[in-house]
């Protein structure tokens, strides 16, 4: 058994700053050894502000660095497929970011080299390993909501100044580069939770459309789905909105629960008298750190990660039946899937 665990990071950009980077250096038995990013500049500046030994500015550099054990990918989608394939063939284990990929064809394309290759891959979908979603799972597995029946879920946001730009989109509504937009981005998050929570989904039947027509990727995605075990359930996410909102709920047959993906807000539970119960369980700083530590134990042979390239790929696949139409119609680089 390993020691310590020494990563490499490739793509040290935003997300990298405080949601995850410094997990790595701040866990038992981890270490961050390297850091990647394209702008050198960038690469050593990120590497020097968080006390990292050294930096690339070539992927292929850090990967086949031997001092590294394991690679977090943090990079847009469009590169996950290349790199996991690339720190596979070298030996690494892999740790990619969310959505794992621009599409479930991808994903099964990355699982089976790590297969080949005898490497772990997990993925970050982190609210598998958060106290807040773990609680969650601890209602519904005692039996606080009876059985599950059905779930819904809404998401909406005004659309940002950023977004408004056609010269200067970012690249999560770039379909070529993020798989589709904010949809994509942040929906996945909620799917994957409920995959966690409820089991595997099934069946989807989805419409995607752009109201604003600011951007290439959809705007407007509404689904009805259904579990392996029966639950049937509804979602909507709309981002050109006049405000936020934000609510899951799982109603049983004793009770429901309702929370919001994203944020502190309180976890609410109605037990069987409809009689309200509120859990406030805030986020970690470095909210990726409880996926990470998981991770860490896994390699070190001492527990499992919830979060794993086919967890993340069911997914990816969710995602898939959903855009399917709206792809064909709009994105060229699906025409011939």
């Amino acid at each position: 058994m390993k020691k310590t665990i020494k990563w490499g990071i490739i793509g040290c950009g935003d997300v990298t700053e405080v949601k995850s980077g410094p997990a790595f250096y701040k866990l038992e038995n981890s270490e961050l050894v390297a850091v990647m990013r394209r702008n050198a500049h960038l690469a050593e500046d990120f590497a020097r502000r968080h006390n990292v030994p050294k930096w690339y500015s070539d992927a292929n550099a850090l990967i086949n660095d031997k001092d590294i054990d394991a690679v977090y990918i943090a990079t847009p989608p469009s590169t996950h497929k290349e790199y996991t394939i690339l720190a596979a063939n070298a030996g690494k284990a892999i740790y990619v970011e969310k959505p794992m990929a621009l599409t479930f064809a991808e994903c099964n394309e990355m699982i089976a080299v790590c297969k080949s290759q005898n490497v772990p891959l997990f993925v970050a979908y982190y609210r598998r390993a958060l106290p807040r979603f773990l609680k969650i799972k601890e209602l519904i597995e005692s039996g606080a909501i009876g059985t599950p029946r059905i779930v819904s879920c809404i998401l909406y946001r005004e659309i940002e100044q950023c977004y408004q730009d056609p010269h200067h989109l970012p690249w999560v509504v770039n379909p070529e580069i993020s798989g589709g937009g904010l949809f994509v981005d942040l929906a996945c998050h909620t799917l994957d939770i409920l995959d966690f929570l409820l089991g595997k989904i099934i069946s989807v039947k989805g419409h995607a459309n752009s109201q604003e027509n600011a951007y290439p990727a959809e705007d407007c995605v509404s689904m009805s789905f259904m579990f392996e075990n029966n639950i049937q359930g509804v979602g909507i996410w709309n981002f050109v909105s006049h405000a936020r909102g934000d609510n899951v709920e799982i109603i049983g047959n004793k009770g429901k629960i309702s929370f919001s993906t994203f944020g502190n807000s309180a976890i609410s539970y109605y037990d069987q008298n409809n009689k309200l119960h509120q859990f406030n369980i805030d986020n970690p700083e470095n909210i990726e750190m409880p996926l990470i530590n998981t991770i860490i134990n896994e390699l070190q042979g001492k527990g499992f990660c919830p979060s794993t390239g086919e967890s993340g790929s069911r997914t990816s696949w969710v995602i898939d039946q959903v855009l399917k139409d709206y792809r064909m119609k709009n994105y060229l680089q699906y025409k011939n899937e």
